[in-house]
């Protein structure tokens, strides 16, 4: 069995003040009366996935509401990988602490591995760890959309490869259609903005800027308008280091007196000045470096009127440019780029249309083809999951029922934008392909087939959704799943195969159940009562783990408030013997099939 959810700690939630879920890896049921806070268990769970957090579920007077996640056996490779990129670490035992806190505000906080991360890396963790299906899921599954969508889970790769195949080529074909569309259309004004665009190019071919030019030249213009001002400064520097230029003793310069100052203390008799002799040497030729460098700043800058006016002309031609296309000469090449790659797209003639619309017309045949296919493997899972579901159904009471999986195509509508020739039809190429798919029920051999809504009583409908959602759990990659309340409507017998179908997944999955029938609760392998009590005036609500006498005394309650009687503790304990010798021969027969070469 791969990673379960072991524990969960939920504080400040609804009505739940403190309480801790020790959950089995096998089949754990939650019940307790209406109100007691049932639906925050499925509440916490969906904020570990990373749902919506809002402020209204924090208890009031706590501040905030805190839900822990410890999750068993996370070491496989793709939940490892999960925790490792966003900078957790699970412990050595193979365990996974998550966590999402929720203010009274609505602001929301998740850790994983003792680290904190954004909510997103809870939900993609909770992709690979955990299921919730719920009442919600049961509405959501009746529209046409989501049952594509369960079709297309239930069948795994056998459908998902088409279907990528048929979505890259799809994407490659639209971005043709609505190009040559455009150019077809806006064949005016393109014309008129490919001749701007030429008109722009032409202009900045002509005056040619380099990368960086208007800067380096706004600099070269500064220091020949000063030339007069630097070569007064240079002289002066030069003067002052290396001495007059004419050789005047009376201004030696710092070169020339650190000259004097080393021969007077070259020739002292005393050896501390003599030491100092050294230090002035390297003084002497760093000023001597100075002086030649200011020497050749000077005999390089020439007072050049012509250069100035050449530079200033220069300028103008490129603040010209600045002026029509950007802030500066760097974003004038950036436009110039950019309206290049434009003008590729900008092609009316019939020559550029013939080859988009052949272009067209080849990703067309290919897209066809791929949606063929995709067609062709949604039948064949059709069959195989309507196959799956009636057969569930015979064992929830519903033995005359057969379910339908009918895929037919969407046929386009005048003006589809999306139309596409498949065959001699043409239909609607979306993004999940051009198949259209249903779930009919027939309620009985001689009932019409109807889709499930109208087919299903309340009761009926709880059924068949239960029946898809195990169905579809086999094909789930996650190992815990968790059903809130899909028993709605449901009581007898039915009720007994639901919970006889939910301990059978417990065999290959961790299942969690949020019910009200004691026909369910009975199957389970632990028991958990959300128990709501009152002091002071505030309502506080905890979970406890149910021992076996507790269970008779809670399954008894479930049965219409019985727990006080005799009648309804045996009924209990009648629920809880037939349970435990279903989960018995199933153990058997399942172990009995291992046995098997």
């Amino acid at each position: 069995m791969g990673p379960v959810l072991a524990e969960m700690h939920i504080q400040g939630l609804g009505v739940i003040e403190d309480a801790v879920l020790e959950l089995h890896p096998g089949f754990t049921v939650v019940t307790g009366e209406t109100g007691a806070g049932k639906t925050m268990v499925v509440t916490g769970l969906h904020l570990l996935s990373g749902g919506r957090a809002e402020a209204s579920k924090v208890r009031n007077g706590s501040g905030r509401a805190v839900v822990e996640g410890r999750f068993d056996g996370v070491l496989a490779e793709h939940v490892a990988r999960i925790v490792s990129d966003a900078g957790g670490e699970p412990d050595e035992d193979g365990s996974l602490i998550t966590m999402r806190s929720v203010n009274s505000d609505g602001r929301s906080r998740a850790h994983l591995g003792g680290r904190s991360v954004p909510v997103s890396v809870l939900s993609d963790l909770a992709d690979r760890l955990l299921a919730v299906h719920g009442q919600n899921d049961q509405l959501r599954l009746l529209r046409p959309a989501e049952q594509r969508d369960v079709l297309d889970r239930s069948a795994g790769d056998a459908v998902a490869a088409p279907l990528a195949r048929y979505r890259e080529v799809r994407e490659q074909w639209q971005s043709v259609v609505t190009e040559l569309t455009e150019r077809q259309t806006r064949s005016r004004e393109l014309a008129q903005q490919a001749d701007l665009l030429r008109h722009g190019l032409g202009e900045i071919e002509t005056v040619g800027p380099q990368a960086g030019e208007d800067t380096e030249l706004a600099e070269q213009i500064k220091r020949l308008a000063a030339a007069d001002e630097l070569r007064a400064a240079a002289t002066a520097a030069h003067e002052v280091v290396s001495g007059a230029a004419d050789g005047d003793p009376d201004s030696p310069g710092a070169l020339g007196l650190v000259g004097e100052a080393r021969r007077r203390l070259a020739g002292a008799e005393d050896s501390a000045l003599r030491d100092l002799e050294p230090r002035l040497a390297e003084a002497a030729v760093l000023l001597a470096d100075v002086g030649a460098e200011l020497g050749g700043y000077l005999d390089g800058l020439e007072a050049d009127p012509q250069r100035l006016e050449q530079a200033l002309a220069r300028q103008a031609e490129l603040k010209k440019l600045t002026r029509k296309y950007a802030a500066d000469i760097d974003g004038v090449l950036a436009w110039a780029e950019d309206a290049r790659a434009r003008l590729s797209t900008m092609d009316t003639s019939e020559e550029a249309l013939a080859a988009l619309a052949a272009r067209r017309d080849e990703l067309a045949a290919q897209l066809a083809e791929h949606a063929q296919e995709l067609s062709k493997a949604r039948g064949a899972a059709a069959a195989e999951l309507a196959s799956a579901v009636t057969q569930e159904l015979a064992g929830l009471a519903m033995g005359q029922a057969q379910i339908d999986v009918t895929v037919r195509r969407r046929v386009a509508e005048p003006g589809d934008q999306q139309a596409l020739r498949v065959g001699d039809e043409l239909v609607h190429a979306g993004g999940s392909g051009i198949d259209e798919v249903e779930l009919l029920l027939k309620a009985h051999s001689a009932a019409p087939p109807l889709p499930v809504h109208k087919a299903a009583s309340g009761g009926e409908l709880s059924r068949v959704m239960l029946a898809i959602e195990v169905v579809l759990a086999g094909a789930d990659t996650v190992q815990t799943l968790v059903f809130d309340e899909v028993d709605a409507g449901v009581g007898g017998r039915a009720a007994v195969e639901i919970g006889r179908r939910l301990a059978r997944l417990a065999r290959s999955h961790q299942v969690l159940v949020v019910t009200h029938l004691p026909q369910v609760a009975a199957f389970a392998d632990r028991h958990l009562v959300v128990d709501k009590g009152t002091a002071e005036g505030v309502t506080r609500s905890g979970v406890k783990t149910l021992e076996q006498s507790e269970r008779v005394q809670e399954l008894a309650r479930m049965l219409a408030g019985m727990d006080g009687t005799e009648t309804g503790r045996a009924h209990a304990e009648e629920l809880l013997a037939v349970a435990e010798a279903d989960k018995a021969a199933g153990t058997r027969k399942k172990s009995g099939k291992r046995k098997k070469p």
